[in-house]
């Protein structure tokens, strides 16, 4: 069986700045995912951080991943916009597109959803209790009825983003807030899926339970494989039918 090429996304800007957060993720963020992705067989697994050439995003690479995953905080307008737009149109075309944590504000994602995509935060090492709403569904898999981290930055609705395809997780806060912490989309013949825990300052990618999601959320958003619908003007009929003869109209 032909394996699922993973590309993991970091922009590798607060692991570089911060002593504290290099202690937690000595190798970046997108090793702590990469690494959480090992286990399984079914994934061929590359990196990509935001110091590469052409962010590490240039067409050949993105058009060689079958799923990204998009980790960034505070380099979000490093990205240019011509590169936000090929990782969009990669999505409209196919690819799946994770996206965890403060990457809702990235420049793909925002682009993708045609919303500003802002909520509620506060940082205050606060307990996040993550519930499986819908737990028929594939992200789902193998998870207990809820997912409970102890300390967590805080996120509360409004979540200004449209409404999911489906929901699959809401979380609760200790500070009193809840957050649709785990949405689906459909865009074009891509997948995306937004997960809301990961903040910088935890070490919240090492856990199981954490590896767990992102690895079904992979298996979910991979390329269906199904059939490339024909767009624009076709000009022969499935069926014979009698042509109008158009000729002498006006075509602006």
């Amino acid at each position: 069986m032909e394996k699922i090429k993973v590309l993991v996304w970091n922009e590798n800007i607060h692991e570089k700045k911060s002593e504290s957060i290099r202690k937690i993720y000595p190798n970046g963020i997108h090793h702590a995912i990469a690494s959480g992705l090992e286990k399984y067989d079914c994934f061929d697994i590359k990196t990509a951080t935001l110091d590469m050439p052409s962010c590490g995003l240039d067409e050949e690479t993105l058009n060689n991943t079958d799923v990204l995953i998009w980790w960034s905080h505070i380099g979000h307008s490093k990205i240019p916009d011509e590169i936000a737009e090929r990782v969009k149109q990669r999505v409209l075309d196919g690819m799946g597109f994770i996206v965890l944590h403060s990457s809702h504000l990235c420049k793909p994602f925002v682009k993708l959803m045609g919303t500003c995509c802002r909520s509620k935060w506060r940082e205050n090492d606060e307990k996040e209790r993550i519930w499986v709403i819908e737990p028929s569904h594939p992200i789902a898999h193998n998870l207990p009825e809820y997912i409970e981290l102890e300390n967590e930055e805080t996120y509360g609705e409004r979540f200004e983003i449209p409404t999911p395809d489906e929901l699959v997780f809401i979380s609760w806060f200790s500070g009193g807030e809840v957050f649709r912490s785990g949405a689906c989309w459909s865009r074009g013949l891509g997948k995306i899926f937004y997960f809301r825990p990961g903040h910088e300052a935890y070490p919240t990618y090492y856990r199981d339970d954490i590896r767990q999601v992102i690895a079904n959320a992979v298996c979910w958003a991979k390329p269906s494989g199904g059939p490339r619908p024909t767009l624009g003007n076709v000009k022969v009929p499935y069926e014979k039918v009698a042509l109008a003869d158009h000729s002498d109209e006006y075509h602006p």
